[in-house]
């Protein structure tokens, strides 16, 4: 019955260390962390909402940060998320690039905008002497729609283009 009195204490009236660590708190936060890390980075990606059209293609394997030149539905353009207009859209990339000619540039642009506008800016781009331009789209994948190509309309008065021909489908003679 006197040992049980001591109250804890071993030989010689010491406490020993507890050498044990409880792991299910430090599994608790870890896994609490993860999610929101998991929530908020998809977040963090891009601050200019742009809808980019889908292909089937590989991602292109990048070696370094490259810039990124965006145009939003209504034709203005981004320089790292931040509004240019597209004359100084030149020397603000040669001053971020420090006059790295060969830096990539990624250039996204929402499917609403007009083929005009996009080729407007990557050509002030490459006027500028940069010559690693790229068109970013949605890796996700393409649209299964089958589209046919469309014929324009005659005007009042003038005869009907002729119809193309339908493309043959790849890999058939």
């Amino acid at each position: 019955m006197a040992a049980s009195l001591q109250g804890g204490r071993g030989k010689g009236g010491r406490y020993r260390p507890l050498a044990e660590i409880n792991v299910t708190p430090l599994v608790d936060v870890m896994l609490v962390l993860l999610i929101i890390f998991m929530v908020t980075a998809p977040l963090m990606s891009s601050a200019v909402n742009i809808d980019l059209p889908k292909v089937a293609a590989t991602p292109i394997s990048q070696d370094s940060e490259p810039l990124k030149v965006q145009v939003d539905a209504q034709g203005n353009v981004f320089l790292q998320d931040e509004p240019t207009q597209l004359p100084e859209l030149v020397a603000r990339l040669q001053a971020i690039a420090k006059d790295q000619k060969d830096r990539r540039i990624f250039v996204r642009g929402d499917k609403g905008n007009s083929y005009g506008r996009m080729l407007e800016v990557m050509s002030t781009i490459i006027q500028g002497g940069f010559t690693k331009v790229a068109l970013m789209t949605d890796p996700s994948g393409a649209t299964t729609q089958a589209t046919t190509p469309s014929v324009p309309a005659a005007a009042p008065g003038q005869p009907a283009p002729p119809a193309r021909p339908a493309p043959r489908p790849a890999g058939r003679s």
